[in-house]
């Protein structure tokens, strides 16, 4: 692996762990479209260096340490890809937004129903926002697929696809479920690296 390659893959983990903060090994894996028993030469000099560290128990992962946090600012900023696809993450943003409220009333629709909350004893209701859901799918996903965006932006198309097939195989819990790689936690994701991307502080017009 040359040097360059070494530091873009460095990039991308710590950029991966700013996005996401305390991050699984399965979710980093799939962020960075590697093996999960292959992050450790990807993890490994940033945990010796100090940027990262590494939580061990239920909610195992790692998280950037203040000089990591510090690094990864750092790194966006002069990272050529980002620079190089400015206008077209500022369009894929523009793109997002709107299509970012039609997923939360989705989202509201998959955990409230009538007012309560969804026993999903209902099976035509799960079903008719499932199939909600393929239409926002199959009309967002190839934007975010566009060859001018940077590759960890065009991966998200790759986690939303798989996130979605496992709904469709029946795991549920793979739509909104917090903290399981979830549709909602990829998006939740693709949301934050658009923001940080754009240089953007969080406000009521980025929720869509």
């Amino acid at each position: 692996m040359t040097e360059q390659a070494t530091h873009d893959r460095s990039f991308e983990v710590l950029h991966a762990v700013r996005v996401k903060g305390l991050t699984t090994d399965a979710v980093l894996a799939d962020f960075l479209g590697v093996a999960e028993d292959g992050l450790a030469p990807h993890t490994g000099p940033l945990l010796e260096a100090g940027l990262l560290l590494r939580r061990e128990g239920r909610f195992a992962g790692h998280t950037l340490t203040p000089a990591g946090k510090e690094a990864a600012a750092e790194q966006l900023a002069t990272d050529a890809e980002t620079s190089a696809a400015a206008p077209a993450l500022t369009a894929l943003y523009d793109a997002f937004l709107p299509v970012n409220g039609d997923f939360k009333r989705l989202c509201e629709r998959w955990q409230v129903r009538d007012g309560q909350p969804n026993d999903h004893t209902d099976a035509a209701h799960d079903q008719a926002v499932f199939a909600d859901l393929h239409t926002l799918h199959d009309g967002f996903a190839p934007v975010l697929r566009g060859e001018d965006l940077p590759a960890r932006i065009r991966r998200y198309a790759d986690r939303l696809d798989g996130a979605l097939a496992r709904i469709d195989s029946g795991e549920t819990g793979a739509f909104a479920r917090p903290m399981n790689n979830s549709y909602h936690d990829i998006w939740m994701e693709l949301h934050e690296d658009l923001i940080v991307s754009g240089g953007r502080v969080r406000d009521a017009h980025d929720e869509g």
